[in-house]
C-alpha cells in the first residue's frame, strides 16, 4: 500500500514449465513458479493461483490498515480465496472469477468497523486493477460466522 511509481521483477526459466521470479526488492527470497501435471511438477504456486493470492492479501491489508488507523485492535484476520476456472468460447482458460472470504476478529464493537468496510476494497490495489477483467466477491465475517460484509463487485462482460 505505501508503494508508489513502478514495481520490478523477472523470471528465469529453471527446467521444463517452472521459472523463478526475482524481484527488485534483493532482501526478497526468490519465488518458484510452475504449472501442475501433466505441464509442469507442482513445485510451487501456478500464475493462477498467485494472482488469488495478490487479491486475497491486497484485501487483508487493506482492511488491516483501515481497522488499524480506526484504532481498533484486530486479533486476527484469515483469508480464503476461491477461484473458478471457465473455457472462453475458443475452449482457453480464463479465470470466471474469484472469491474472497475475509473472517476478522476484533477486539472492539463490530459496530465501530462499519466505516472501514465501506472503505477498504477501495484501496485495494490489485483487486481494482483485476476487477476489470474478473469478477470478484468479498465477504467478510467475524469468527462466529456472521456476516459483517458482502459486496459482489459490478458485473463484468462475459468472456467471448
Amino acid at each position: 500500500m505505501a508503494e508508489n511509481g513502478t514495481f520490478a521483477l523477472r523470471l528465469e526459466r529453471v527446467q521444463d514449465y517452472e521459472f523463478k521470479a526475482i524481484f527488485d526488492q534483493e532482501h526478497l527470497a526468490p519465488l518458484t513458479l510452475d504449472e501442475p501435471p501433466p505441464l509442469g511438477h507442482n513445485r510451487g504456486p501456478n500464475p493462477s493461483r498467485l494472482l488469488g493470492a495478490a487479491v486475497g492479501d491486497c484485501l487483508s491489508a487493506s482492511l488491516l490498515f483501515c481497522l488499524q488507523r480506526a484504532k481498533i485492535e484486530v486479533k486476527n484476520i484469515k483469508t480464503t480465496v476461491t477461484g473458478t476456472l471457465v473455457r472462453n468460447a475458443q475452449g482457453r482458460l480464463r479465470i470466471g472469477k474469484i472469491e474472497v472470504h475475509l473472517m476478522v476478529e476484533v477486539a472492539a464493537e463490530q459496530q465501530r468497523m462499519i466505516r472501514c468496510l465501506e472503505l477498504f476494497e477501495d484501496f485495494c490495489v490489485v483487486t481494482a486493477s483485476v476487477r476489470r477483467g474478473i469478477p470478484i466477491d468479498v465477504l467478510v465475517t467475524n469468527p462466529q460466522g456472521e456476516e459483517l460484509y458482502r459486496d459482489a463487485g459490478p458485473p463484468v462482460e462475459a468472456f467471448s
